[in-house]
């Protein structure tokens, strides 16, 4: 018969009680399944978010589609309150888990995963925006069989088991349909299962029977993947803190964070009792014998790459080893390798260039004047006015003459706070010494411009969508320049992401990111609403009667709000 009372293990009621903190425009009357989605994401360890983020979902991408979703400023209830009435797609989405899962004589549990499964499976448009970002109910299903069974039942060595009774003292579940609440443990401990340890070298990992390593051998190479893992998921762990906490970067945490959480997914083909069984740290001789280095670090840059190395140098040992005992960790050791590198340098350009760029607030695009003795004039006042940044951006002038023009810029910023960038042109950059060069997407690559600039200059990228974004932060950009937000009497384009790019910039990038495109003093406060502090104005400085004067009101406008005092 139908279940018509649900519970929630503790992860589904955080991810529900998070939800009921999100409104549609001034309205709060309904859970909508749009709150709940981004309330399954702030439950950042929960299978659901692992999944949204496999797919590239994340809170950005959810808002950009339903902007009129708004955080309350209301303080979330306690996880025993009720919850609000549940919105019509919502109810659709947990009829879609009853007639998808067959709960058999026991109370329906709800996880995230079978949250996430109802509002993909249902038949709306909250379900049908999943499906087409990759979110796939059978594979979902799939998972949930593989964990509990067919029937609600967790399944171990084709023994079925029963659900864990309720913990004592456990978070009371919700109850959404009138009966009365249980009490579950935490969605993370799973029902007991069986203690027969599986063979690591077994015809499931290794393949034919004389493909097998002897008992002693494989006991010997699992102990060896014991230790790389746990060093990898250790190190993993370090440089998350770092992101989280030094640089605040959300983005950056999260491409971390997946990595640990697939090396997590795939280590549970290597059951635990067998990994704790080879464990033998007392006896272990590497723990006596330590460099140097290992006592002391100079500073955070330094904690950054040492960690890395560990974490690669443990994929690699993982990667070789398990080769022996299950080939599918070694491959996906490899892929993971891979990725590290690029977040190392991702991770490392970000850093330093938030300090090189820490003051940098207005950013000012130049064409090359009438004449060098124009342009050195308006740069004269741009610099004493305070700019932080000078780009000179020129498309009609012959090389010789537009090369002149740069070291005209770089004369008269030279050993001032204003930094020189140079548009497009990576080989003139160098030649007239310039700090830096932007580009745009369909210019060089940062990888390159890279290769012509070196690592000391800035390199900058021009960005129309978070997609670009992102990649740029990869591809080891130093800063990006994100619209164009309105209309510009400079540049022509055909679409405007307008100030909802930048508020999906704001809200998960921490590479220092200019706002450009028809940006002046009346519209700055617009700017200024999605989070962002730094621009890139042209004609609303240049054309302005006074250039400098200008500067300096934007300049103002642009200063962090000052602390309450304590």
């Amino acid at each position: 018969m139908r279940q018509t009372r649900r519970e929630f293990t503790p992860g589904a009621l955080r991810a529900l009680t998070a939800a009921t903190t999100w409104k549609w425009g001034e309205s709060g009357e309904y859970l909508r399944a749009e709150a709940v989605l981004l309330g399954l994401l702030e439950e950042e360890e929960c299978r659901a978010a692992i999944t949204l983020r496999e797919c590239g979902i994340d809170a950005g991408r959810l808002l950009a589609e339903w902007p009129d979703l708004r955080r309350s400023s209301v303080p979330p209830p306690p996880y025993d309150a009720p919850l609000p009435p549940l919105h019509p797609d919502l109810q659709a989405g947990l009829a879609a888990i009853d007639a998808l899962v067959d709960w058999g004589d026991w109370p329906a549990i709800l996880s995230t995963e079978h949250l996430l499964l109802g509002l993909a499976a249902a038949d709306h448009a909250v379900g049908a925006w999943l499906r087409a970002h990759g979110v796939d109910p059978a594979e979902i299903l799939r998972r949930i069989h593989d964990r509990y069974g067919t029937s609600g039942r967790r399944t171990a060595d084709r023994t079925e088991v029963a659900p864990p009774e309720p913990t004592p003292g456990g978070e009371a579940a919700r109850d959404v349909s009138g009966g009365e609440a249980g009490s579950n443990g935490p969605e993370t401990a799973a029902p007991r299962q069986s203690t027969g340890a599986a063979d690591p070298s077994g015809p499931e990992n290794r393949g034919r029977d004389e493909d097998r390593l002897p008992p002693e051998a494989a006991f010997r190479v699992m102990r060896v993947v014991d230790a790389s893992a746990n060093r990898a998921v250790e190190g993993l762990r370090v440089l998350e803190d770092y992101v989280r906490f030094v640089l605040d970067d959300p983005f950056l945490m999260g491409r971390l964070k997946d990595v640990r959480h697939e090396l997590t997914a795939c280590l549970e083909g290597l059951p635990l009792d067998v990994r704790l069984a080879a464990r033998e740290t007392l006896a272990d001789v590497g723990t006596t014998v330590k460099g140097s280095q290992e006592a002391r670090r100079q500073d955070l840059a330094q904690l950054v790459d040492a960690n890395f190395s560990r974490v690669r140098e443990a994929m690699r040992s993982l990667e070789e080893y398990a080769k022996l005992v299950a080939p599918d960790l070694a491959a996906a050791a490899e892929r993971l390798r891979y990725r590290l590198y690029t977040l190392h340098r991702a991770v490392r350009r970000t850093g330093w260039a938030r300090e090189r760029l820490a003051d940098a607030r207005l950013y000012v695009l130049l064409d090359a004047c009438a004449s060098e003795a124009e342009l050195a004039t308006l740069c004269e006042s741009l610099v004493q006015a305070g700019v932080h940044v000078i780009q000179l951006r020129e498309k009609r002038l012959d090389d010789r003459t537009l090369i002149a023009r740069a070291r005209t810029v770089r004369r008269v910023t030279r050993g001032t706070d204003t930094l020189f960038i140079m548009n497009d042109r990576p080989d003139l950059a160098v030649l007239a010494e310039a700090d830096g060069v932007h580009v745009g997407q369909e210019e060089l690559s940062v990888k390159d411009v890279r290769t012509v600039v070196g690592p000391d200059r800035l390199v900058g990228v021009s960005t129309h969508d978070i997609e670009q974004a992102r990649q740029a932060v990869l591809d080891g950009a130093d800063y990006i320049g994100c619209g164009p937000t309105f209309p510009s009497a400079t540049k022509r384009f055909e679409a405007f992401p307008g100030p909802a790019f930048l508020r999906q910039v704001a809200a998960e990038i921490r590479l220092p990111a200019f706002a450009i495109g028809g940006i002046h003093e009346g519209n700055l406060g617009m700017v200024l609403e999605t989070g962002f502090r730094r621009v890139a104005v042209s004609s609303g400085i240049t054309r302005a009667d006074d250039p400098a004067a200008a500067a300096q009101r934007l300049l103002e406008l642009l200063e962090p709000p000052a602390e309450s005092p304590a």
